[in-house]
């Protein structure tokens, strides 16, 4: 189809509330905040969430703010249709449907697996904190905060799929805020388990996993 003569994709309101709503909703489902600092954080990945759907279908204030160098560096482009919305794609001149190159499949991978780790590091967590002891096993064997990792891998894929100037200006403040939770967090853990949680935290990383066999799966 070409680009230059394509249908308008935006200003469709009712898809960029119902993709927000079913992404709020997955992350609530996945995560269920409990704590003030739980729904800090969800509440923080939220607005990430409907600030993207809402310029992917609703408007498009990015390519609008930057129509004028768009139009000078890709003459002939309408960028006011879905596909050429998929900057990345359509910047790098790549062929084909945006929907199915590198950078979207990356992002899927990575959207899938993050709320797959919101959901398996939930139910540890909520086992331990049932039991009242410290989460140190699946996830939490391999990497301290899990859950803020999987936003942020979360949020990571949507910006490979669909980058605004907003999104890409939330995502640094919203990972400084993720890791101000987490070192809160720990000073938390650390006043209540003492000895037991530091020597968790001296072998398992804060938010990249380490490979191989964590050291709590072999010792127990």
């Amino acid at each position: 189809m070409d680009q230059t003569t394509a249908v308008p994709a935006y200003g469709l309101w009712g898809l960029a509330v119902i993709n927000s709503a079913i992404f709020v909703m997955f992350a609530f489902s996945f995560f269920k905040p409990q704590t003030k600092t739980d729904w800090r954080t969800f509440s923080a990945f939220s607005a990430f969430v409907v600030a993207l759907f809402v310029e992917m279908y609703g408007f498009p204030l990015s390519i609008y703010l930057l129509s004028g160098w768009l139009s000078s560096k890709y003459p002939g482009v309408n960028f006011f249709t879905h596909d050429s919305g998929h900057l990345i794609h359509t910047l790098l001149r790549m062929p084909g449907d945006p929907h199915f190159d590198p950078f979207h499949i990356l992002s899927n991978l990575l959207i899938f697996g993050g709320f797959l780790m919101l959901s398996y590091s939930w139910h540890t967590l909520w086992k331990a904190q049932r039991a009242h002891r410290l989460a140190q096993t699946g996830l939490y064997a391999r990497m301290r905060h899990p859950q803020y990792s999987a936003f942020i891998l979360i949020m990571f894929g949507f910006l490979l799929q669909w980058p605004t100037l907003v999104t890409l200006a939330m995502f640094p403040v919203l990972v400084f805020m993720y890791v101000r939770l987490a070192l809160r967090e720990e000073n938390d853990a650390q006043r209540e388990f003492g000895r037991e949680y530091e020597q968790w935290a001296a072998v398992t990383p804060r938010f990249f996993p380490k490979l191989g066999r964590a050291q709590q799966e072999t010792a127990g």
